[in-house]
């Protein structure tokens, strides 16, 4: 469905929520960052006050098991800690190692039953990748999603899946519905332009078979372009909700009524967020929480854009991944509280693709797979 093919740039850049001039620059007015409190990590990042570095933490994901340990995955191993992330212990996911390496973007979940499920790309088969200028297009490339299980804890691994051989742009999260659905978001390339699109995996059997549902393809042009590297959470109501990162302006969501087999619903939120993604988690006090890039660095109007030439995408995009910012709902995603600079790249490339684990209620573990942030928060600190 290429709804958004007749919707001009100058639209897309509107319905962002922020009017925005010809050459980018958004009519709003806001102030800068206070850095007053705050501190600098290992490896060169600010962070805010009362914001802790983890050091030699691995990137994440992370997930909790039945005693106690953290579980974490690394190429073709399973990681688990038993002293809180200090020291680790390797276990060998694949029979066939050699045939395997997990990426790092990627989803992991416990489910109430004790299983384990990852949810990768394998870097292995990734193939044929050549963008070609002229027809705006990378024909016939290749890069897996995969799934595999442990039912032990994360010592032995099982039912390794392939779920499809197109282009996985990147996978980012994964869920358990109230009724015991497993659902996961992924991605895959679409042709004739070249573009992105996302769809999700839902399993009735703890991952042990997986139904694909409907593609959200909105259209657009470029090895950027269309819609990527959703974050997915379950409504109080029943519903979930997908939040999908965009080259306009804002992430776009998508509601599915059937566990992740059809969504429907597709708008723009009055999310502000570069072209990178964000993770939604539920927190156990029942609030949500999300960790993004907003559009802008605090107290700017304006960022370095990306495209607009339908080889990157088919509009100009802030790129920014300079910043990371927290919020919480209390409603349900309907408003959030005001967002929270926590940490600002300083001599880090970028810091962007977040994972959030709740260590324990109210304390956050945030890391990144672009930079090498690894710290925590604590809720009440910047509930705001």
């Amino acid at each position: 469905m290429n709804v958004l093919k007749s919707i001009k740039p100058a639209i897309l850049l509107f319905i962002s929520g922020l009017a925005v001039l010809n050459n980018g620059t958004v009519l709003a007015q806001t102030t800068g960052l206070d850095k007053s409190g705050g501190k600098t990590t290992t490896s060169g990042s600010w962070i805010a006050d009362k914001v802790q570095e983890i050091p030699g933490l691995k990137m994440g994901p992370f997930v909790r098991l039945a005693d106690g340990g953290i579980l974490t995955v690394l190429k073709t191993k399973s990681l688990i800690s038993k002293d809180e992330g200090k020291t680790w212990t390797e276990y060998t996911i694949f029979n066939d190692p050699e045939k395997f390496e997990i990426s790092e973007e990627r989803a992991l979940i416990r489910t109430k039953k004790g299983a384990i499920i990852l949810a990768c790309m394998n870097l292995k088969e990734r193939a044929n990748w050549n963008w070609q200028k002229e027809i705006s297009d990378s024909p016939d490339a290749k890069l897996p999603t995969y799934t595999v299980r442990s039912l032990d804890g994360g010592k032995t691994w099982q039912d390794v899946q392939k779920l499809h051989d197109e282009w996985t742009g990147a996978i980012r999260d994964m869920i358990e519905t109230k009724d015991g659905s497993i659902v996961f978001t992924s991605m895959m390339m679409q042709h004739n332009p070249g573009r992105h699109s996302v769809l999700t995996y839902s399993s009735k059997n703890d991952g042990k078979s997986w139904t694909r549902s409907t593609i959200i393809d909105l259209g657009g042009t470029g090895h950027h372009g269309g819609v990527t590297e959703a974050t997915v959470e379950q409504l109080k109501d029943g519903r979930l909700w997908l939040l999908l990162r965009t080259n306009w302006g804002s992430f776009w969501e998508a509601y599915s009524k059937d566990d992740g087999v059809t969504w429907s619903g597709f708008n723009p939120t009055k999310i502000s967020a570069s072209s990178a993604p964000g993770l939604l988690k539920r927190l156990k006090d029942g609030k949500l929480v999300l960790v993004w890039n907003r559009r802008f660095p605090e107290g700017k109007v304006e960022y370095k854009l990306s495209g607009g030439d339908n080889q990157w995408s088919e509009v100009p995009a802030s790129n920014h991944r300079d910043e990371l910012s927290i919020a919480f709902s209390s409603d349900e995603g309907k408003t959030w509280s005001k967002p929270v600079v926590f940490a600002e790249r300083g001599t880090q490339p970028r810091l962007s693709y977040p994972y959030i684990f709740e260590e324990k209620p109210g304390l956050l573990w945030i890391t990144v797979m672009q930079g090498e942030l690894r710290v925590k928060l604590e809720e009440k600190d910047f509930l705001r």
